[in-house]
């Protein structure tokens, strides 16, 4: 069922006033992104669902799962068996949370100009 437009409206206001639902639409996306690629990798590889099971000593299903985005809470180690059964790489960034408004560093450095400004 396509999203309306008016349902893309009121998410993207509800991501934009609430940053725990902001963060869970995020990692929902990131998921999807990571099956997608899991799929890409297996064509590329050539391996049928079936095939890249046997390597993994897993059935099928499993893979279909996997790849349908129905298991939850993959382990990186399990992605990291998948992944090199296909001849591939993992990549892990780790980033810092976007912040709204103004940061403690910047306060800090503001705080200090102020102070050694008064003692001149």
């Amino acid at each position: 069922m396509p999203l309306t437009t008016s349902t893309v409206a009121a998410i993207d206001q509800r991501t934009k006033d609430d940053p725990d639902f902001a963060a869970a639409v995020e990692a929902e996306l990131q998921a999807m992104h990571i099956e997608q690629e899991l799929v890409a990798l297996r064509h590329a590889s050539g391996l049928s669902q079936r095939q890249l099971a046997a390597k993994l000593g897993v059935k099928q299903p499993v893979i279909a799962k996997l790849e349908a985005g129905k298991t939850r809470n993959i382990g990186l180690q399990t992605l990291v068996r998948a992944v090199k059964a296909m001849n591939g790489r993992i990549q892990v960034s780790i980033t810092p949370a976007a912040r709204r408004g103004r940061t403690r560093r910047k306060r800090a450095v503001s705080t200090r100009r102020a102070t050694s400004r008064s003692r001149q």
